[in-house]
């Protein structure tokens, strides 16, 4: 998915990272409902990974499609 070694910007790369922290922070709301600051940061990290999406989709449509099927997002 990285463009090189050290790729860390890409937006490609930048979806991966969110998904996994998405993933991370998900686990910890299943055991912690009541982690309102938590609940918010996770919020905001969805919509970040949605701007970039839409952003890779407009730009790139080729990358965008590999892109989602390697994380598993759409369906």
């Amino acid at each position: 998915m990285a463009r090189g070694k050290k790729d860390v910007g890409s937006p490609e790369v930048q979806i991966a990272i969110l998904t996994e922290r998405i993933k991370e922070v998900t686990e910890h709301m299943k055991e912690n409902k009541h982690d309102f600051m938590a609940r918010r940061g996770l919020t905001q990290m969805v919509g970040k990974r949605k701007r970039l999406l839409k952003y890779l989709e407009n730009t790139d449509y080729e990358t965008y499609k590999k892109t989602v099927s390697k994380l598993g997002l759409r369906k």
